[in-house]
């Protein structure tokens, strides 16, 4: 393409990512440090070096590199898919992203493989945009990005918190009030370092809740909404209010006092469950091409649900 008047004296990368809107700035940089970019026929890998006014550029986009990741078979939910993004419900016991310990069987080797090569490319990879995460033990709703515009659009609105999460949550005890919000920092927990506590330094963080039902005084179902995203921030924030999540081991150390007036069978259901009772109900946002607004829903998965139909009938 050849540079016009208003071209001229920007940063060639900068120029580029706006000719290319489908790929991010900090793409089109790599490219251009990899003697991908020409002027005028000549190769130039200076991605700050600024624009000329009728001079002659082009930039090689090579095709996706195979991900890393294995693609495997893992059955997935999917509550909706085009060829920019994918939204699916996610199970519990399905970590997100492969790491030391957890190499495969994860939820980015199960879209590489349900994509294929609607799968066209991230940062050069075709692989799976992740844009958010949820723990291994937390079900729910997930978006997930197919293109590097799609990626680098909903990566922004995350960051800028233009959406709406909302999150299932039972929790030991009843919270009073019924509703409130909660502002705490979060970080590292100063002596368990694989735990998140409220701590002086921590980032910012701030959620909602709202108690939806009340289970006699043992137990209640919270409707959560997070203000920020950081890790393990409702587990934190409700555990650090004296609720914390049933099932939550590395925040509950010891048995509640709220479930000493339970039957032997509700309180053995309760102190038994495997998991974290937390579950990404509700995903809104806009589209990253088109602009629309969407919204999606996971109902409860069994676990959770038996675990609260198990408890309705419990004496007040």
């Amino acid at each position: 393409m050849v540079a016009d008047r208003a071209a001229a004296g920007q940063r060639l990368d900068r120029w580029l990512a706006s000719v290319f809107p489908e790929l991010s700035r900090s793409r089109v940089k790599a490219l251009i440090e990899a003697g991908q970019a020409s002027r005028d026929f000549a190769v130039t890998r200076d991605p700050s070096e600024p624009v000329r006014e009728g001079s002659t550029y082009r930039l090689g986009v090579p095709a996706a590199a195979p991900a890393a990741p294995a693609a495997q078979t893992i059955p997935l939910t999917v509550l909706y898919e085009d060829p920019e993004l994918i939204v699916i419900d996610k199970p519990a016991g399905l970590v997100v992203h492969p790491a030391p310990g957890n190499p495969e069987g994860t939820l980015v080797n199960a879209l590489i493989a349900h994509c294929g090569q609607s799968l066209r490319g991230i940062g050069g990879e075709q692989r799976p945009g992740i844009v958010h995460r949820l723990d291994k033990d937390t079900s729910g709703v997930m978006v997930v990005a197919k293109t590097e515009r799609a990626h680098q659009a909903l990566a922004a609105a995350f960051a800028r918190r233009d959406l709406e999460r909302s999150y299932l949550a039972l929790v030991w005890g009843v919270p009073a009030p019924a509703e409130g919000r909660i502002e705490a920092p979060i970080g590292r927990h100063p002596v368990d370092r694989k735990r998140m506590a409220v701590v002086p330094r921590g980032k910012p963080a701030a959620t909602r809740w709202r108690m939806l039902r009340a289970f006699g005084t043992a137990a209640a179902l919270l409707e959560c909404r997070l203000e920020t995203g950081r890790t393990h921030q409702i587990r934190v924030h409700l555990a650090h209010l004296g609720h914390p999540l049933v099932g939550d081991l590395a925040y509950l150390r010891r048995l509640p006092a709220a479930a000493r007036g339970l039957d032997p069978a509700r309180r053995g259901a309760l102190t038994g469950f495997p998991r974290q009772a937390l579950h990404a109900a509700v995903l809104g946002f806009r589209h990253p091409v088109t602009g629309v607004a969407l919204r999606f829903e996971a109902k409860l998965p069994a676990d959770i649900a038996a675990l609260l139909a198990l408890l309705t009938d419990q004496p007040g």
